[in-house]
């Protein structure tokens, strides 16, 4: 995997990530949508993911929970609202089920993969309701822990 150069955000309170990864979109994409997949890579080490329910589908759930070093458990819910098979994911914490709003919406993913002479270009925007979510979501380290899970995907579809 090389790393690119992170697109233009669109406004203050987008977040953005590209990198190039040595595998077809097929593989990149199908780790994002493959729930025993997804946990082998989705959390910066050493946080793992411990349980993860992903119906891939507009309007389907999108849950997993994130574990800390320490043992603490991170719950995340959401909804996917865009699935373009091996091109497109959009998913949001603004719902938690079946269109159920949640209580503090604080982001929406878009997830693209683009094929480039068999490599996939995977961007991940990360639009946040508010500049201070933005804020709080660079402190908490947005490009060093995406970028760490970016080459555990790397690594991960290397060996699909």
């Amino acid at each position: 995997m090389t790393a690119a150069t992170d697109r233009k955000p669109a406004d203050e309170r987008e977040l953005v990530l590209v990198r190039l990864i040595d595998a077809p979109r097929e593989k990149v994409y199908r780790a994002f949508t493959d729930a025993d997949l997804l946990k082998q890579w989705f959390a910066p080490l050493p946080w793992t993911i411990t349980e993860a329910e992903l119906d891939v589908r507009p309007g389907g759930t999108n849950r997993f929970i994130m574990r800390s070093p320490e043992g603490d458990l991170y719950p995340n819910q959401g909804v996917y609202l865009e699935v373009e098979p091996n091109e497109k994911l959009v998913i949001t914490d603004a719902y938690t089920e079946a269109w159920k709003p949640s209580e503090k919406p604080f982001m929406t993913a878009i997830l693209t993969f683009e094929e480039e002479g068999g490599k996939t270009r995977y961007t991940a925007r990360a639009r946040h309701w508010s500049t201070a979510d933005k804020k709080a979501h660079e402190k908490m380290g947005f490009h060093e822990g995406w970028g760490q899970c970016a080459d555990q995907l790397a690594a991960l579809v290397a060996t699909l």
